[in-house]
């Protein structure tokens, strides 16, 4: 176990989702920390097996009960999506012992992990997805760390646990991305680590999930792609840059989104508005990831850069999102945009309230900033607390019911 571990927010969901279901799955992309998180929370009596080791791969595929046999619950599973074998041998496991707690299992490949549980495991499995490390996380601030609405007074409480951050350190977070290999350890070489990573990812994410054939044009699709991270997707301009074929794009697409790769964050929909536009926006989850695709060198270079705006969209968008998923809750994202082209970057819908977030890279905020909120008045639903999250110091009001707030906040 790392010395450096830092503590998740999603331990307490978990520990208390292990005492209702027989089988627990963790998924997320590659290296947010599946393994080191489970791996924290198991107790002695927990076996410990991963199908990274070729010869219980090999079991596991070939002889599924000789392998449960060998390895009885409680038990570990690291990476069993390389054997989906055992998927029925588990659940006849479950059904024979009905108890809480049996299998923990993790999983990189979103598409298969989830396809092989819903027809083997339906009912008896509680499913949790983890990203890269959050800025609670990182500060320390983990178990305080709850879904973000932009209410004044959670806001404020956020902001006391939380230093002022200067607009270097925040880009050099933004740079270096959320993966705990390298968001935890300064000396690490950020480009050595993203190259290994997007090979390792070309190899056998990719491979497995769709056999493409051309590594490079694959490699191209993925820049074309972060490109594009805080903007609304266009396919046809996606596959023009990226130089294929519209229905390989989507198809490619579908592969980052399964990977954990891309967010897609879907527009407002409402039976009462017809005029609303339907296309998602695509946001990379990992910041430090898109940078390196994107080619900025530094975090000084990035900041003052074309994306600067777009990157810092996509870190608050990726934090707010982390925020509900630690906490075992379905994020209730959307954007708003409609034919008028009045835009809203964010809008947390919960218990029946939308709550509008406008993201600016800016120290000075202004009511001009928040000036499509009015829009939502025809929509004809309770309009709750709003926030302009942004590069102020300060977290003031701008309207009513709508504050500035500091990116300290997250």
């Amino acid at each position: 176990m790392p010395k450096n571990y830092v503590s998740r927010t999603l331990e307490p969901f978990f520990r208390k989702a292990d005492r209702q279901f027989p089988v627990l799955l963790v998924t997320g992309a590659r290296q947010v920390g599946k393994t080191t998180f489970v791996q924290h929370l198991r107790t002695e009596e927990r076996t410990y097996v991963t199908l990274d080791d070729p010869t219980t791969r090999a079991l596991a595929k070939s002889d599924p009960p000789l392998f449960l046999q060998r390895f009885r619950p409680p038990v570990l599973i690291d990476e069993f999506q390389y054997a989906p074998e055992l998927l029925p041998h588990i659940k006849m496991a479950v059904d024979r012992e009905r108890k809480a707690g049996l299998f923990w299992l993790t999983g990189s490949q979103q598409l298969q992990a989830m396809k092989g549980v819903s027809e083997s495991l339906a009912g008896r499995v509680g499913i949790v997805y983890l990203m890269g490390l959050s800025r609670r996380e990182l500060i320390g601030d983990a178990q305080s760390h709850h879904p973000f609405i932009p209410d004044p007074r959670p806001v404020s409480r956020r902001l006391r646990s939380s230093r002022r951050s200067s607009l270097e350190e925040i880009y050099r977070a933004i740079w270096r991305g959320s993966f705990p290999a390298i968001a935890t350890d300064a000396s690490m070489d950020r480009d050595l680590f993203y190259g290994s990573y997007v090979q390792t990812y070309l190899q056998r994410d990719v491979r497995d999930l769709a056999q493409v054939g051309d590594e490079m044009a694959f490699l191209r699709f993925l820049r074309t792609a972060a490109a594009r991270t805080a903007q609304i997707l266009n396919f046809a301009d996606l596959a023009r840059d990226a130089d294929v074929a519209p229905n390989t794009a989507k198809a490619w697409l579908s592969i980052l989104q399964a990977s954990g790769i891309v967010y897609l964050l879907e527009p407002w929909h409402s039976n009462l508005t017809k005029r609303l536009v339907k296309t998602a926006k695509l946001y990379f989850v990992d910041t430090g990831l898109c940078a390196y695709l994107t080619e900025w060198s530094s975090p000084q270079t990035l900041e003052a850069g074309a994306m600067s705006g777009s990157i810092l969209e996509t870190w608050v968008v990726a934090e707010i999102l982390k925020s509900f998923l630690h906490n075992g809750r379905k994020a209730p994202l959307y954007f708003y945009r409609d034919k008028d082209k009045l835009e809203i970057d964010l809008l947390i819908f919960q218990d029946g309230t939308l709550h509008p977030l406008e993201i600016k890279k800016t120290g000075s905020p202004s009511k001009h900033d928040i000036r499509h909120f009015t829009a939502l008045k025809k929509l004809s639903l309770p309009i709750g607390s709003g926030g302009l999250i942004c590069l102020a110091e300060q977290d003031l009001p701008l309207a009513e019911s709508v504050h500035c707030i500091p990116a300290d906040a997250l």
